[in-house]
């Protein structure tokens, strides 16, 4: 007999990739905080983390994983709501990304995800079978039509489960964050919704993932396109919605709508958790941070700082002879701004102490970069030396524009665990350090009110290697850079398209070489918060060894 009112819940959970004991501990606490739900909706592969690219193909992984589901449904012999989860399956000796509703104490249907992404970041063919069309899935007399996250982004799954008459579209997803992505999958959404007729409930995960971050924002769309209920992004929610039948269709009651962040706010928050959760899942005790007195160290501590606390974060001054008086009075208003310790190992004796031990092998040689290097390396031997006697992770603080040119140093500045500003434009670092001073992140666990010297933002970056150096030295000016890097790396433009922005021809042709130059040392990098539609390392893959240049101008 179809019931006339239904309670969905949606439960937006923050799940420990491969932890399943951890991950079903969590989906039961939503289970018992979705008062009065009949059922409770939750993400992608919610039982063991997403991705969890090879770990899936492990034996053991999936004997444990299987288990669980078993586990997790005999539970639901209780009375209380079922739930729709997500985890792997295997059916005929093929393994599946599913959706499986438990209730009344068993498996109540299996539906395997049949559109397997294969782009980007994804690379789910590499591991999973391609499922069928999925059947509706009967609930308390309703037809549910359940998508699997790629699912939703094509007509055909909408289509076939159209045809047999689904009452309510329900996808759930594990999409992680990007810029512009939450107005895809609303628009997204709205094609389908416009396809099918009905309405679309739309879930997703929260939390980081190596380098991805998942922003959560579950909603429901009504089955005019409309974004009726929506939580709040890069919460971990547990929302009750309320659903009947009018006439033919089945509509959800209206909610008042979390408010949308803005583009630096989900920029920030998304690097703020990604290092939260890239820290505390691996049980790092902390981070230690090298400052020199510019933005980006600054910007990297206090994102560390509202992630993890001002206890957990240690900072550590290593000046040269040629760090300025200027940088040293930066570096430690900063750490007082945020409330933490600074430290100062001056590494004039150990240079010193290199260009000793060299002078045989360099006898004969002008200094050069080699020198300069050789200051950044010491550093990097400082910095880890520190991490293995305590514990803490080295949190580097390279930033995307310098990262795409090889403005930086290997086994250097480049030497750490992980890098909150990896896919941030220099432009960007900057507004980032601006809005922070103005705004407090939800979540944040620094200090209200202004956090970072204004001097460090508006002085001339250095790197403070040789006498009066300056980045545009080398580089040209960040807002030419960094143009022509995003032509380049996310819009994989021409060099005549580029040109046509008015850049000057030498420059294009120098910056697509030092960017081509430079893949050997981002491949030796360390993962860092996904933040742009292609980021480097799971986005863009592009060889080492690259003869091509574009000279068609």
């Amino acid at each position: 007999m179809m019931t006339t009112t239904l309670k969905i819940a949606l439960a937006t959970l923050n799940p420990i990739l491969g932890d399943i004991d951890a991950n079903a501990k969590l989906i039961l606490a939503a289970r018992g905080d979705a008062v009065g739900a009949d059922i409770v909706v939750y993400s992608e592969l919610v039982l063991i983390g997403y991705p969890p690219e090879d770990l899936v193909l492990k034996p053991s992984f999936q004997r444990d994983a299987m288990d669980k589901v078993m586990e997790l449904a005999a539970m639901t012999a209780d009375g209380g709501p079922a739930m729709l989860i997500g985890s792997l399956w295997i059916e005929g000796g093929k393994l599946y990304n599913s959706s499986i509703l438990l209730q009344n104490g068993t498996i109540g249907a299996i539906r395997h995800k049949r559109d397997l992404p294969n782009y980007g970041v994804f690379d789910e063919k590499r591991v999973f079978s391609r499922g069928p069309c999925p059947e509706p899935i009967e609930f308390k007399g309703l037809k549910l039509g359940v998508l699997t996250c790629e699912d939703l982004w094509w007509d055909e799954v909408t289509q076939y489960l159209t045809d047999k008459n689904s009452d309510i579209l329900i996808s759930l997803n594990g999409s992680p964050y990007e810029e512009i992505k939450a107005h895809d999958r609303f628009e997204n959404a709205k094609e389908r919704v416009a396809q099918s007729g009905v309405a679309l409930i739309y879930s997703n995960q929260v939390g980081g993932q190596d380098e991805l971050v998942f922003d959560g924002e579950a909603f429901v769309m009504d089955r005019f396109g409309q974004v009726i209920v929506r939580q709040a992004a890069f919460k971990s929610e547990i929302t009750l919605t309320e659903w009947s039948k009018e006439g033919d269709y089945w509509q959800c009651a209206a909610q008042q709508l979390a408010p949308k962040n803005d583009r630096m706010a989900d920029i920030y928050s998304a690097m703020m958790i990604g290092v939260r959760d890239y820290v505390e899942k691996n049980h790092f005790p902390g981070v230690i941070i090298g400052m020199s007195g510019g933005v980006d160290s600054a910007l990297s501590a206090i994102v560390a700082v509202d992630a993890l606390g001002a206890d957990q974060v240690q900072l550590v001054m290593m000046p040269s002879k040629y760090t300025s008086e200027e940088s040293l009075i930066d570096a430690a208003d900063a750490a007082r701004m945020m409330g933490c310790f600074i430290d100062n190992i001056p590494i004039n004796d150990g240079v010193k102490a290199f260009g000793e031990m060299l002078s045989g092998a360099f006898a004969g040689t002008k200094p050069d970069t080699t020198e300069e290097n050789i200051q950044s390396r010491l550093r990097a031997v400082i910095l880890m030396a520190l991490s293995n006697k305590n514990g803490k992770m080295v949190l580097t603080t390279g930033n995307k524009s310098e990262m795409s040119v090889g403005y930086a140093t290997i086994y250097g500045d480049m030497c750490g665990g992980y890098n909150a500003l990896k896919d941030i434009y220099k432009l960007d670092v900057f507004a980032l350090s601006r809005w922070r001073n103005q705004h407090h992140p939800d979540g944040g666990l620094g200090p209200r009110g202004q956090i970072m010297p204004i001097n460090i933002i508006d002085k001339p970056p250095t790197a403070e290697l040789r006498p009066d150096q300056k980045d545009q030295d080398s580089l040209p000016p960040y807002q030419v850079l960094d143009d022509i890097l995003q032509c380049l790396v996310e819009k994989e433009m021409s060099t005549k398209e580029i040109l046509k922005r008015g850049h000057d021809a030498a420059t294009v042709a120098r910056i697509e070489h030092l960017l081509y130059t430079a893949e050997y040392k981002r491949r030796q990098a360390p993962p860092g918060v996904k933040i742009t539609e292609k980021n480097f390392g799971r986005d863009r893959r592009y060889p080492i060894t690259n003869g091509y240049r574009d000279k068609k101008q």
